[in-house]
């Protein structure tokens, strides 16, 4: 009996080391998405990409880490802003050649869009919270 109480806990402690690990890379990622969105509010945000690409990576490599926990969907919240983010400026950047306020505003909303996913998902995280299905 008391090798099960053991083992038991033992699962559990795995399980909460696999959630801190979870939570840990969430919020660098989270972070590097806040910096990308605040950049591209701001003219001239050229680290912009590169930070981008590092936390994209980051989540599609570790994805499969929180399979089964609550942590999956703030990975699928994160990878879904950048794609959607990422098609919404290429079907807007033609607003660009039209005239340079067009293309600002529509920048500039898909950008406070982006930022505002973000903010949501960090805060839902550190509630400890998932994010709905259903967005």
């Amino acid at each position: 009996m008391t090798q099960d109480y053991t083992q038991i806990a033992n699962q559990d402690q795995a399980l909460i080391a696999k959630l801190q690990g979870l939570n840990t890379v969430g919020t660098i990622s989270y972070v590097l998405h806040l910096i990308v969105a605040i950049g591209a509010l701001i003219p001239g945000g050229q680290f912009g990409p590169v930070l981008l690409l590092a936390a994209l990576t980051l989540d599609l490599v570790k994805r499969s880490d929180a399979d089964g926990t609550w942590q999956a969907s703030h990975f699928r919240w994160r990878i879904r802003s950048v794609v959607i983010a990422g098609l919404l400026y290429l079907v807007t950047a033609p607003l660009w050649l039209l005239l340079v306020l067009p293309g600002w505003i529509a920048w500039l909303c898909v950008s406070v869009w982006f930022l505002y996913r973000i903010v949501r998902g960090m805060v839902a995280m550190n509630k400890g919270l998932p994010m709905e299905a259903t967005t």
